[in-house]
């Protein structure tokens, strides 16, 4: 999966897909859940839980500003110094987001509240190695072990270019990704743009776990200036779209999407980026006209099936689904048409027959489904196929209470004679399986069969019938 597809596709496709789309809302994650953490190894590629990578895809603003909010208010490294543990996984989530959960870095109103209050009587007794913790002659190995140990130390004694560096590559040669972060939070306050981005470069296992930090906290800004320093276009281009995220606004969201369209993407990206601002003007026409239908209480569709949400950034097929349920029978020329949908979007024919089916089934709009999988020839005569398999629509009609009429018609269609006859046991198509059974000149599984059947029901007579027939060579 490309990544664009990824962002776009983690970012509205919380929803469960076609079947359920528009009675579906967004089930977010749960913020508080552990696992959701994401943790980052000593080479700086996250390995983060899938429910991690949907809250970072759908864009937690609200997160991203908090921690931004706190790290604006540190002045100096001493802010980190509770760690966990000297481990090459820690979670940064807990750490640039304040949370003070076991195992996780404090605030630094935690952090001094667990520093002792200081006494100013004499101590009798202090060992004189403890007098060393408060000292700042630290060589950049004895800070990265204090960090690692979790200690409280002050970074600022690293004054030079050279001095600062060397301690980035003492935090690098421990492989201790927190360290390394940690590390890194200092030069990016110290140094100036240009001289980090440089020396980073340079430096790909620090440069990686700053970039996953700039994205993790939100500052999109210095993300956009490192990307355009490194000259990575494409990076570049997916970082500016992962904007249109915090856009609520639909009208502005579709405008910065427009601005999109012309960076410096992959042909097939470029195409995403064209499609998805393509289906949002859909979105915004279609919903606004069908807000004014609603509220007009005229049409007898949405009388009976009022909307249970707004089709605006809902993915792809849950706009096909939304309009194949509520504009069906709409002409081609119309945005909101399902056939016009299929063609602008080039949605491929077994997607297309899956969704119209799930909706129109729903409405127990048998006629249309019917419909939907007759053919003619150029003879004329009509033909039933149905490109995602017999076997699949039965399943769907059945799980929307469809009639058994219905079902034994679909079930006949199936080629496959053991999935047929297992399909029209299961469903209790009575007549497909005693017509299978004969057609097969198969005794024993008929008589079988008849225990299942109602004493003195038409299927029973029926069957009896078969078993008493001159006319049939049994195999068995």
């Amino acid at each position: 999966m490309d990544k664009l597809t990824q962002v776009h596709t983690a970012s509205h496709c919380q929803l469960k897909e076609s079947k359920r789309a528009v009675n579906s809302l967004r089930d977010f994650v749960d913020d508080e859940d552990d696992d959701d953490l994401e943790r980052v190894s000593w080479s700086g590629e996250p390995v983060g839980s899938i429910s991690w990578s949907i809250k970072e895809t759908a864009g937690n603003s609200g997160s991203s500003q908090e921690g931004r909010e706190q790290l604006k208010s540190r002045n100096s490294f001493s802010t980190y110094a509770q760690l966990p543990k000297p481990t090459s996984t820690y979670s940064l989530s807990s750490f640039f987001r304040g949370r003070t959960r076991p195992g996780s870095f404090q605030s630094l109103s935690d952090a001094l509240s667990d520093v002792p209050a200081k006494s100013y009587a004499p101590e009798l007794g202090r060992p004189k190695g403890e007098y060393r913790d408060y000292s700042n002659d630290w060589s950049p190995s004895d800070t990265v072990w204090r960090l690692r140990k979790g200690k409280v130390c002050s970074l600022e004694r690293f004054r030079s270019l050279q001095d600062k560096l060397r301690l980035l590559e003492e935090a690098v040669s421990v492989h201790d990704g927190n360290v390394i972060t940690a590390v890194l939070i200092f030069l990016k306050r110290t140094l100036s743009k240009e001289t980090l981005f440089r020396e980073l470069e340079v430096r790909q296992v620090a440069l990686r776990h700053l970039i996953h930090f700039l994205k993790e906290i939100g500052d999109q800004k210095l993300l956009l200036d490192l990307f355009r320093f490194l000259d990575r276009t494409e990076e570049l281009a997916l970082s500016h779209y992962r904007e249109h995220l915090n856009i609520q606004d639909p009208e502005k969201r579709k405008e910065f999407l427009k601005t999109c369209i012309g960076l410096p993407f992959s042909a097939e990206d470029s195409a995403h980026i064209q499609d998805h601002y393509t289906l949002l003007e859909r979105q915004i026409i279609i919903e606004a006209n069908d807000r004014h239908l609603e509220s007009a209480g005229q049409t007898e569709i949405f009388r009976k099936h009022p909307r249970k949400a707004s089709i605006l950034n809902m993915p792809l097929v849950t706009t096909l689904f939304y309009s194949c349920f509520y504009h069906y029978t709409e002409a081609e020329g119309t945005f909101s048409s399902p056939v016009n949908l299929k063609k602008t979007f080039k949605i491929p024919d077994k997607q297309y027959v899956l969704t119209a089916l799930a909706a129109r089934a729903k409405l127990r709009a048998w006629h249309d489904v019917d419909a939907l999988f007759t053919t003619k020839n150029w003879l004329g005569y009509t033909k039933k196929r149905a490109p995602i398999g017999f076997h699949r629509v039965v399943e769907i009609l059945h799980k929307n209470s469809a009639p058994v009429q219905i079902l034994q018609e679909y079930v006949n269609l199936v080629e496959d004679v053991d999935t047929k006859l297992n399909l029209a046991t299961k469903f209790k198509c009575h007549d497909v399986v005693i017509d299978t059974c004969r057609d097969l000149k198969d005794r024993q599984q008929l008589l079988a069969y008849r225990s299942k059947v109602d004493k003195g029901s038409a299927e029973e007579e029926k069957i009896d019938a078969i078993l008493n027939s001159s006319q049939i060579r049994w195999k068995n």
